[in-house]
């Protein structure tokens, strides 16, 4: 077993860790409090070339591993959650049902401009009345003619209203449960289909979550992603690779608090003596250290199983189980590490453990995870 990270893998850190540090963590909690999406960083990401960082370079992608894409989410999140939500959700979820299901001529007209950074790649699953329960998806699509003609709804859908074509799931045919879903890629400016962003969220407040309304949207017949009645697995599987994704925002997250925690322990003084002097502290900050490197290389390992070619369901929603759980962990033992101070804006951490909670709900709760686990190790 070999734990370093390859050349290319420790230039892609360093990179990104450069890139979040100086363009990135000055503005983090500025957007925070004014909602404002980060555009402009969005901007310079596509300059950078790492919009389509693990995906093919012949459809205008880095070529890279998703160990790489990890430690890329991984580094923003660590000062941004915000950009680090927006970026994994771009790659795992708006670019990858493209990569893997879509035809040639799919791929050259929707995951290049994606991986170039022309807009933002979304995925929309999640409606109303469909959440956990997936399967249970009320929005239609019938065929008429050479078209399909797409109603329903969705919500909690990231980045929606920066794509300009986003991959959606919808029935087919109701007659056969979860094998009569089907997946499109929609126009998110096709007449019928509107996106609103008007979510009061607990964190995460610079990024975007959009509600779809598709009132008889209609997309030509070579819109289909895969083949017809597979929508559902497509997604699943989808899903699979979001969740290293979640798992390597949560490590960043956690990364972030911790550090926050370990540098204001050192200059804080209380009883005549620093904190860091308390064991009371020194555990605390031991057990951070400790779960946040058994989350990175639970994460990793995912992430290399994927890129074997070989199965990760089971990893990954390990990964993201126990990473979103530890970063929660360590987010509220950062605050009470800062007391009273934790508890202002100003010291960030309130931030930082804002956003911990989505990641225990987002691309799966953490009760689907163990769901998934269970059926993983044959229970």
């Amino acid at each position: 077993m070999h734990f370093d990270l390859t050349e290319e893998q420790a230039l892609i850190k360093k990179m990104m860790r450069d890139f979040a540090e100086g363009e990135v963590a000055p503005g983090a909690d500025e957007r925070d409090r004014t909602k404002q999406f980060p555009e402009p960083v969005f901007d310079k990401l596509s300059k950078l070339g790492v919009m389509g960082l693990p995906f093919p370079e012949q459809y205008g992608g880095g070529g890279a591993d998703t160990i790489s894409f990890a430690i890329a989410v991984e580094e923003l999140s660590r000062v941004c959650a915000s950009t680090g939500i927006t970026y994994s959700a771009h790659i795992s979820l708006g670019g990858a049902p493209i990569h893997l299901f879509g035809t040639d001529e799919q791929k050259e007209n929707y995951l290049i401009p994606l991986c170039t950074g022309e807009y933002l790649g979304a995925f929309g699953l999640t409606e109303p009345n469909a959440g956990s329960d997936a399967g249970g998806t009320q929005t239609t699509a019938k065929r008429h003619e050479d078209q399909w003609i797409i109603s329903g709804s969705k919500c909690f859908i990231t980045n929606a209203s920066y794509a300009e074509n986003l991959a959606l799931t919808a029935v087919t045919d109701r007659s056969k449960g979860t094998d009569g879903i089907s997946a499109f890629i929609v126009p998110t400016d096709a007449p019928g289909f509107t996106v609103t962003s008007n979510y009061e969220k607990m964190g995460l407040h610079a990024s975007n979550t959009t509600e779809l309304v598709l009132d008889s949207v209609a997309v030509p017949e070579e819109n289909l992603l895969g083949k017809e009645g597979n929508g559902f697995k497509q997604f699943l599987a989808t899903l699979d690779g979001g969740r290293i994704g979640i798992g390597a925002m949560a490590v960043g997250i956690a990364q972030g608090a911790y550090e926050k925690s370990l540098q204001y322990v050192k200059v804080r003084k209380q009883f005549g003596q620093s904190l860091s002097a308390f064991q009371a502290i020194q555990f605390k900050l031991a057990d951070m250290a400790m779960t946040i490197e058994v989350a990175r290389n639970m994460v990793y390992k995912a992430a290399w199983l994927k890129d074997q070619g070989r199965g990760f369901k089971k990893e990954a929603a390990m990964a993201k189980l126990f990473a979103s759980e530890m970063c929660m962990k360590v987010c509220d033992q950062a605050v009470q590490i800062h007391g009273g101070y934790g508890y202002m804006k100003e010291y960030q951490v309130e931030r930082f453990f804002r956003d911990a909670k989505l990641l225990e709900i987002g691309e799966g709760t953490s009760e689907i995870q163990r769901m998934v686990i269970a059926r993983q190790i044959g229970c």
